[in-house]
């Protein structure tokens, strides 16, 4: 399996914000897991530019590190991965299906999503996602299945029939962990799908968003939502150089032309 160089690593922790050296303890991983969700975002945009997306380690350093973007689950999350690895984690890719508020249920799509085990130095199990979107800022306890407290909102892991878990953030369900281990590679079907399918979320919307120090800001296409200890406020860039400096302003993400839904 690919593992990031030492290069890579100082580059992408400073792309993060974080100093090492690192040990991988449950301490650690928090730290990780708070400034990546915090500092990369979440979006779709390569769709939308015509780019290609590749699981390959390599590309996703390139795109993630040193282009300094984002992504959605299989690239967020699959940096991760090799980020917690090269730090002396244990870390497993599980598969999810997401849940659709709109059908009232879980997708039929079992690599809708990838969500990652990690093993502490100590022995303690984690459940941890970087590539959701809107999900929790702390790592969650994989073995837990009471309440757990997050910055981002109340979290809890219940268990299936079939030894799958429901994840869910306010009692409502986020999606269904499949626990057995897979390889990144086995996502590709995924990605394929998400980029390629007419039927597809990422497909159809164009999407950026990131969580602030006191609420998060998201922009769809030409919509800049901003939440904050304020209230929620909407409003529409109306030429091309606005979209690109709220790119560069809230997100860090320089591009030379717009992206837009074809």
């Amino acid at each position: 399996m690919p593992e990031l160089s030492a290069d890579d690593v100082t580059a992408y922790l400073d792309r993060i914000g974080v100093a090492g050296p690192l040990k991988p303890d449950a301490d650690t991983l928090r730290l990780l897991h708070r400034a990546h969700v915090t500092t990369v975002p979440f979006e779709n945009l390569s769709i939308h530019l015509g780019e290609e997306i590749s699981l390959e380690l390599d590309a996703l350093v390139d795109k993630i590190v040193t282009r300094r973007r984002g992504g959605f689950c299989y690239e967020l999350n699959g940096l991760f991965a090799a980020l917690l690895e090269a730090v002396g984690f244990g870390v497993e890719r599980l598969a999810a299906r997401t849940y659709s508020a709109e059908l009232g249920a879980f997708t039929n799509r079992p690599l809708d999503h990838l969500a990652l085990r990690v093993t502490d130095a100590a022995g303690e199990v984690w459940l941890a996602d970087v590539g959701f979107g809107k999900h929790s800022e702390l790592p969650l306890r994989y073995a837990e299945r009471g309440e757990q407290a997050d910055p981002f909102g109340t979290f809890q892991l219940v268990e299936t029939a079939d030894g799958s878990l429901d994840v869910l953030l306010g009692g409502a369900p986020e999606y269904r962990v499949d626990p057995r281990t897979l390889a990144l590679a086995d996502f590709e079907m995924g990605r394929w799908w998400q980029v390629t399918a007419p039927a597809s979320l990422f497909r159809r919307n164009l999407m950026c968003t990131l969580p602030t120090s006191d609420g998060r800001v998201t922009l769809n296409g030409r919509r800049l939502l901003v939440t904050d200890a304020d209230g929620k406020r909407e409003r529409v860039l109306r030429d091309d150089a606005a979209v690109l400096g709220a790119y560069r302003e809230f997100f860090g993400v320089v591009l030379m032309v717009v992206p837009a839904v074809v």
